[in-house]
């Protein structure tokens, strides 16, 4: 995913690395008493990494609300579910890279809805205010535009509800795909 992950442990060293092979982790920090982990995830910050911090004990309670995302697991203590951004349902790491998929689909389909309405918004207002009046000021309409710009350029506001109900109707339909987007993942 393009995430450089680390394991940030306050157990033995021989412990967090074996772990840490068994998920796929290759950089370790170990030893580091709960004091600390918020010290190491602030120094994170100030080389400008966006961090997240994923953990489940009262020792994570205090790097979870330093970091910029705190995930707490589902077996986690009440301090840090309290503590973090997000809690997890379910105990099962794959969940962290299911949540990052979500987020980054939903950033996405807001991107796209706010270009959308914009895009929309941007054509369709200047002429419901009007500007083709000067147009067809001194022309006179063509036929088959006089029942939506009416006889001198507005739009007509019948057509001016359609026009913004279909653009709530597009983006809450293009929201809706991202609903069948996960669920096709999932299969």
């Amino acid at each position: 995913m393009g995430i450089k992950v680390l394991l940030l442990s306050g157990d033995k060293d021989g412990r967090a690395k074996h772990v840490a092979r068994q998920v796929g982790i290759s950089e370790v920090i170990s030893e580091v008493p709960p004091e600390f982990k918020a010290e190491i995830i602030k120094s994170l910050q100030k080389e400008d990494h966006f961090v997240c911090m994923v953990g489940d004990g009262i020792n994570d309670a205090p790097a979870l609300a330093q970091s910029n995302i705190g995930i707490a697991m589902a077996s986690g203590t009440d301090v840090a579910t309290e503590s973090a951004s997000i809690t997890l349902v379910r105990n099962d790491l794959t969940a962290i890279s299911n949540a990052i998929n979500i987020s980054h689909l939903s950033i996405r389909t807001i991107k796209q809805n706010l270009l959308w309405a914009f895009g929309y918004n941007l054509v369709l207002i200047p002429i419901a205010a009007g500007i083709l009046y000067p147009l067809f000021v001194s022309n006179s309409m063509p036929g088959f535009l006089s029942p939506i710009l009416g006889t001198h350029g507005f739009l007509n506001p019948a057509f001016a509800a359609l026009a913004m109900a279909f653009s709530s109707i597009s983006v809450v339909l293009n929201s809706l795909r991202l609903k069948r987007t996960l669920s096709s993942k999932k299969d």
